[in-house]
């Protein structure tokens, strides 16, 4: 008796421009993960007060260009993401439908459904493709880590967000 094949489909950009615009959808090394549902009000605020940071400061790093979710990043044929908010100082990874190629700069807003996803895959997916820096900033716990590439391998530096604002160490 013949035995079955497991048939294993990496999905690719084409696959996910032919997709339903209703969902919002990421392909890592081909694996297709859903973005639904839509992100919090908490996230949500967190995005707007950290993309104003950067607005009222894009002087500080022109040439290069700030941008939000939703805006596709197209690092290779099996790898689209779409980073909470990130940096691009190469004009030419700059075109009318996406970004092609590594950013400099990503943060990340976890929320419980994510920060798997996001400490692991993206992490290892934006060191291989050579982001810079890599900021996953934990809205629940209020903390963030800062990943910096370097010899293409990313060192990790915690910064507690308590520290900085001088609040009171959280309780275990």
């Amino acid at each position: 008796m013949p035995i079955a094949k497991r048939i294993k489909r990496r999905f690719t950009y084409q696959d996910y421009l032919s997709w339903p615009e209703e969902g919002r959808w990421e392909i890592i090394d081909g694996i297709a993960y859903n973005m639904s549902p839509a992100p919090t009000v908490r996230h949500q605020r967190i995005s707007r007060n950290l993309s104003g940071i950067l607005y009222t400061q894009r002087e500080k790093f022109r040439p290069c260009e700030f941008f939000e979710a939703p805006t596709d990043v197209v690092f290779d044929e099996f790898n689209v993401v779409q980073p909470d908010i990130f940096i691009v100082c190469d004009k030419n990874k700059i075109t009318e439908d996406n970004i092609k190629g590594a950013p400099d700069l990503i943060i990340e807003i976890t929320s419980p459904s994510t920060e798997v996803k996001d400490r692991r895959e993206k992490l290892k997916l934006y060191e291989h493709f050579g982001v810079r820096e890599y900021i996953i900033l934990f809205s629940e716990r209020e903390y963030l880590e800062r990943y910096v590439l370097e010899k293409s391998r990313y060192s990790d530096i915690e910064i507690r967000l308590w520290e900085i604002f001088e609040k009171e160490i959280p309780q275990e």
